[in-house]
């Protein structure tokens, strides 16, 4: 009896032996982290896009492949796409990796996508590593909804602008971030969010420094100051949603001030008082202050 392979199992459907485009996962660090099926796919494959030829030689070179290699990167993907297309009307097959991860992920890929598609070519995705799934899964975030917004604006004031957009999203956000980055962009995030807002930290995920950090926004921006060594590699960032009816609708300084009364008066006056110097809804001040009682009883 024959066991069926997953080579063998894609041929009965007729596609192993036509022009198709494999849009192939790649490891985000650790080399074996690539699927038998991956490997299987970039040995037989006539050409292989990648988005960095030296990264990926290296990647290849410790597989045992050794396949033409073409470049397609953000800039250049328009072109890229029109060769490939002519590969793919040719008869050949061709697989897309990037440097690291999942193609048209924050990264190369949508675009070529889209054309061999609308030229009705197959499109055979090959899953693999994915460093916001890598992290989320690591988090130890008990919400089943996330949403993966990926890289954010480098300039500040639109970096703000697009964070505002998620202030009072329930379910928690993933964003990757640049290491020349991270301190600016979480520097924005407590503006936005306030210091208080939890956020998972993950760095250099499956290589051999990986760190994954979970505290307060503050926290977390006072933990990168005091080591230089955690602002460098690549970052996951996971900002925990907003409690309903809670902090992300009541202000900073709104928060503070009904901290410092509680110190000195009776709950409902505290709240009260707050409500009127702040102008905050009294009703949310009140299951808040609700909440920062507990807090410092269990403290």
């Amino acid at each position: 009896m024959m066991i069926k392979t997953s080579s063998n199992i894609r041929d009965t459907q007729g596609i192993l032996g036509k022009s198709a485009l494999y849009i192939v996962a790649t490891p985000i660090g650790n080399l074996n982290d690539i699927s038998l099926r991956a490997l299987d796919i970039l040995k037989t494959v006539d050409v292989i896009a990648v988005e960095h030829i030296q990264n990926s030689k290296y990647l290849l070179m410790t597989h045992g492949i050794s396949v033409p290699l073409i470049s397609l990167h953000q800039h250049n993907e328009v072109e890229a796409a029109n060769k490939i297309l002519t590969l793919l009307t040719e008869g050949k097959r061709v697989a897309l990796i990037t440097d690291a991860g999942t193609p048209a992920i924050s990264d190369p890929g949508a675009i070529l996508v889209q054309q061999v598609r609308a030229k009705n070519f197959p499109v055979i995705p090959i899953p693999g590593a994915n460093a916001a799934i890598c992290a989320l899964s690591a988090a130890g975030i008990t919400n089943p909804h996330f949403f993966f917004y990926g890289f954010l604006p480098t300039k500040s004031i639109a970096r703000q602008r697009e964070l505002v957009t998620f202030k009072s999203q329930s379910f928690p956000t993933i964003f990757y971030e640049a290491p020349h980055r991270i301190i600016e962009c979480i520097e924005d995030m407590i503006e936005v969010f306030g210091a208080n807002r939890i956020l998972t930290l993950a760095r250099e995920l499956t290589k051999i420094f990986e760190t994954i950090h979970v505290s307060s926004l503050a926290d977390t921006l006072n933990w990168l100051k005091l080591d230089l060594y955690q602002q460098k590699g690549e970052f996951v960032l996971i900002l925990s949603g907003a409690e309903k009816n809670d902090k992300s609708q009541v202000s900073e300084q709104a928060r503070d001030t009904l901290r410092y009364l509680l110190a000195d008066l009776p709950l409902k006056q505290a709240v009260k008082l707050a409500a009127t110097i702040t102008g905050e809804n009294k009703s949310t001040l009140y299951q808040l202050a609700l909440r920062l009682k507990q807090s410092d009883q269990s403290e």
